[in-house]
């Protein structure tokens, strides 16, 4: 299975054996003794095949989650958790180069990413290791005659069934992770059945940082089974889910059984907005990025580019430009700055979007077709691509796209552009160029999304919340906030009389 790479060295947990599922603190084979297997998207030649979950073996895992919740994981007391997260965040952080080149040959993610990818996840931890001390209940004055005292208590919710994409494996499972230890719940994770690999390295970080057997439970499948079964699970408190908003409803119909607690981060269509007195040397690059990094695959992408008329065909132009600078190519090579897409199917998908832009009217600027020569030929690859005359009727426009493709359209002044960067069903990311602070502030808060970056894109903190808004979800997946959808709160009354 392992192919020679002379760009980077392979990492050593792909070593061509089939990998099991992590239930109760042991590797074991699926019960239908099935396997998948994906393909590494920058080659299209295949990788280690991974076991398939059936029903009953998310079952098997959701019972050993319900055991560890009652068992000894219950009796951790937060410096013990906190204890736990610091050293699973020291593991991975020895082992981070082992993740990069896995998520770069599991999904395409340049392994030039690194820098960025490193310090963001290793402090998602170690800011949940600070927040497992201070999550508490109050004391809460009350108004009954007599002497009453009346307080909190904040429990952890139960079993969570953490659901992620392909887009960025170790960052999204960390997301599900990070807070479920910090508050004392237990976990059946769902990697992504397209980008597998990240997730049952980071169950076996766990135990060997003390995470008690059942505490973390990993089954790769897919999600029209294992995905399916954990969102109707009768036995699991909580889903947190990051995908499509299609595979969102599903998941907020299958909750119903049991009126699970849910945390929804899904799609959207973000509008990155160019005002004629921007530094149009820091906002070309930046609007382009917004929509190009990670090949386009982040689902806050800003993917609709509203720039002032009066600065609009030099804007795209110099878009197109710098689009046409990137270097497209192998995941694993360092100068590589934009990978493949995940799959073939992916490809497919952002290929009918190339053809139906150019179908109804829009112009490529640079790009618009998949790479069919050279050595990136048998992979999964599209070129950056900036189209202008596009219409907002256009699929290209209204869409998710999930590929490295702009639309670029104009607009006159701020009611015009905060009208129209609302015209969407989604809510979850959006930008803003302009040196004028008071024009910032006011579009800001005219922008119905759950991020608003202003002179730049995709800043994140894990002190700092991120969710959508709309089709794009809800719950949040940073701040303090995102601890309290995995507590529940309880009341306490005395009578002190």
């Amino acid at each position: 299975m392992n192919e020679a790479s002379p760009i980077a060295a392979w990492p050593a947990f792909l070593d061509g054996k089939p990998k099991r599922l992590l239930i109760d603190g042991q590797w074991v084979e699926a019960r239908s003794g099935k396997t998948f297997v994906t393909k590494n998207p920058s080659t299209g030649k295949p990788l280690d095949p991974c076991a398939e979950a059936g029903i009953e073996d998310v079952d098997l895992a959701v019972a050993a989650a319900r055991r560890a919740f009652n068992g000894p994981w219950s009796k951790f007391k937060p410096a013990q958790r906190q204890k736990v997260i610091l050293r699973l965040a020291e593991l991975i952080e020895e082992r981070f180069a082992e993740f990069s080149l896995l998520d770069s040959i599991d999904m395409g993610q340049p392994v030039a990413m690194r820098p960025f990818m490193e310090p963001l996840i290793l402090e998602t931890y170690r800011f949940a290791a600070a927040q497992a001390l201070t999550l508490c209940g109050e004391t809460i004055p009350n108004s009954i005659p007599g002497n009453f005292l009346s307080y909190t208590l904040r429990e952890p919710v139960g079993v969570v069934a953490g659901i992620i994409p392909w887009n960025g494996p170790l960052f999204g499972a960390t997301w599900k992770l990070a807070p479920v230890l910090a508050t004392g719940c237990t976990l059946v994770l769902k990697p992504a059945e397209q980008a597998s690999f990240a997730s049952l390295l980071l169950g076996q970080l766990c135990l060997e940082a003390g995470v008690p057997p059942g505490v973390v439970n990993v089954v790769t499948g897919f999600g029209e089974v294992a995905g399916a079964a954990l969102a109707a699970h009768m036995d699991v408190d909580k889903v947190s889910f990051t995908g499509s908003t299609e595979t969102g409803r599903k998941i907020i119909e299958a909750s119903a059984g049991n009126i699970k607690r849910l945390t929804l981060e899904l799609g959207g269509k973000s509008p990155d907005i160019v005002f004629d007195d921007a530094d149009l040397d820091a906002a070309v690059p930046g609007a382009a990025m917004a929509a190009y990094g990670n090949s386009g695959q982040i689902c806050s992408a800003g993917t609709r580019l509203f720039v002032q008329r009066s600065i609009y065909e030099e804007f795209t132009a110099r878009v197109a430009e710098f689009s046409r600078s990137l270097v497209l190519g192998n995941s694993l090579d360092p100068s590589t700055m934009l990978g493949p897409l995940v799959s073939e199917e992916q490809l497919s998908r952002v290929v009918g979007y190339l053809n139906a832009g150019a179908e109804q009217g829009a112009k490529a600027l640079s790009g618009g077709a998949r790479v069919t020569e050279g050595e990136l030929a048998g992979g999964y690859f599209v070129p950056p691509t900036i189209f202008a005359d596009v219409t907002e009727d256009m699929r290209i426009a209204r869409e998710e796209i999930f590929g490295p493709v702009i639309s670029a359209i104009p607009f006159d002044n701020l009611e015009d552009v905060a009208d129209r960067a609302n015209a969407t069903v989604f809510g979850l990311g959006s930008g803003i160029w302009t040196t004028d602070v008071r024009k910032a502030h006011k579009l800001a808060s005219k922008i119905r999304a759950g991020s608003v970056w202003i002179n730049c894109y995709q800043a994140m903190d894990p002190a700092v919340p991120f969710g959508g808004w709309k089709m794009s979800g809800y719950g949040s997946e940073g701040g303090r906030a995102q601890f309290d959808a995995y507590l529940n709160t309880k009341a306490v009354w005395i009578n002190t009389d």
